[in-house]
C-alpha cells in the first residue's frame, strides 16, 4: 500500500462471505487496496479492538506488504455479512457499522435477499448503469438483476463449481473428490474416466446454465449490462471464451462489485 498524504477519510470495508473474508481499504471514495483472508478466530477479532493505529490493525488482517503510516488513528469499519455468527463477532470491533438490506436503495427487494447480492447489484448498476445483471461465481453461483428503474426483477441460486465437486465427492460412495485447479482448460465433453466425467457434467452444465440465463436476460433487456464477480470468475470466463466468445466479450469482469455497492451506501450515510 502506498502512503496517503491527503486528509480524505480512510475507512475499511469488509464482506463476510460463505468461505472467506473480503477486505477493501478506501481513501474517501477511492479504493486503495483489496485482499482476501481466511476467517479469523474470535480471539483475534476481539484483540483487534485493542489496536491503537490503523497500521496495528492491518498487521493483523493483512500480514504481508507495506502499510500506511502508523500515525493514523483507527478508522471506521463497514461490513456486510451473510454469516450471522460472524456478524455478532465482528460487532465487537469499535467504530463498526453493519450494512443491512434496508440501507440498499434497490426497489422491490424481498426480506431474505442476501446482502451480498443486493450490494453487488447496486454497485454494478450505479457504476455502469441499469438494467444490470450480476453473476456471482463464488461458493454459490447466483444471478441477480434489476431493471432500468433500479427495481429488482429477481434471480437464481445454485451450487458453485467447488461446491458441486465437493458434494459429489463427499455424498457418494465411490465418486472421487475432484479439485478444480486440476483442469484450467475445458475437460472433454464425453469422458472415458470417472474424474473427467464429473468435470464434464459439472462444467458444461454450469456453462449451459450461464448461457441460458444471459440469453433470457437479453430477451428481456436487449441493452442490459452483465457483470461477473466471485472467486471462479476467471476460470468460468476462460471457459466461456472458448465455447461462447460473444458472451464472454460482453461481460464486465469486476471482483469488487460489493465494495462499489458499499461505497455508494457510504455516500448516503
Amino acid at each position: 500500500m502506498k502512503p496517503q498524504r491527503h486528509r480524505e477519510e480512510i475507512w475499511l470495508a469488509l464482506e463476510i462471505g460463505n468461505s472467506r473474508l473480503h477486505w477493501a481499504l478506501f481513501v474517501g471514495e477511492t479504493l486503495n487496496s483489496a485482499w482476501d483472508s481466511d476467517y479469523l478466530p474470535e480471539s483475534v477479532i476481539q484483540n483487534l479492538a485493542e489496536c491503537q493505529t490503523l497500521n496495528d490493525l492491518l498487521e493483523n488482517i493483512f500480514p504481508e506488504g507495506e502499510f500506511l503510516t502508523n500515525t493514523l488513528s483507527l478508522c471506521s469499519l463497514l461490513f456486510a455479512s451473510v454469516v450471522p455468527s460472524q456478524t455478532t463477532i465482528w460487532q465487537t470491533y469499535p467504530n463498526t457499522r453493519v450494512i443491512t438490506l434496508d440501507q440498499v436503495p434497490l426497489k422491490g427487494v424481498y426480506p431474505t435477499l442476501g446482502i451480498d447480492r443486493a450490494l453487488a447489484l447496486w454497485g454494478a448498476g450505479k457504476t455502469w448503469g441499469f438494467p444490470m445483471l450480476v453473476i456471482d461465481a463464488g461458493t454459490t453461483l447466483t444471478f441477480t438483476a434489476a431493471d432500468a428503474n433500479e427495481c429488482l426483477i429477481g434471480g437464481a441460486i445454485l451450487p458453485g463449481l467447488g461446491l458441486q465437486f465437493t458434494t459429489l465427492g463427499q455424498q457418494t460412495g465411490q465418486l472421487p473428490l475432484v479439485e478444480m485447479q486440476n483442469f484450467p482448460s475445458l475437460p472433454p465433453r464425453f469422458a472415458l474416466n470417472t474424474t473427467e466425467a464429473i468435470q464434464s457434467g459439472v462444467v458444461y452444465t454450469i456453462l449451459a446454465g450461464i448461457k441460458d440465463f444471459i440469453e433470457a436476460w437479453w430477451k428481456l433487456f436487449p441493452d442490459g449490462k452483465i457483470a461477473i464477480k466471485g472467486g471462479d470468475r476467471t476460470l468460468l470466463l476462460n471457459y466461456l471464451q472458448t465455447l461462447y466468445p460473444e458472451i464472454a466479450a460482453s461481460l464486465i469482469v469486476e471482483p469488487n462489485l460489493i465494495f462499489w455497492g458499499m461505497r455508494e451506501i457510504v455516500k448516503l450515510l
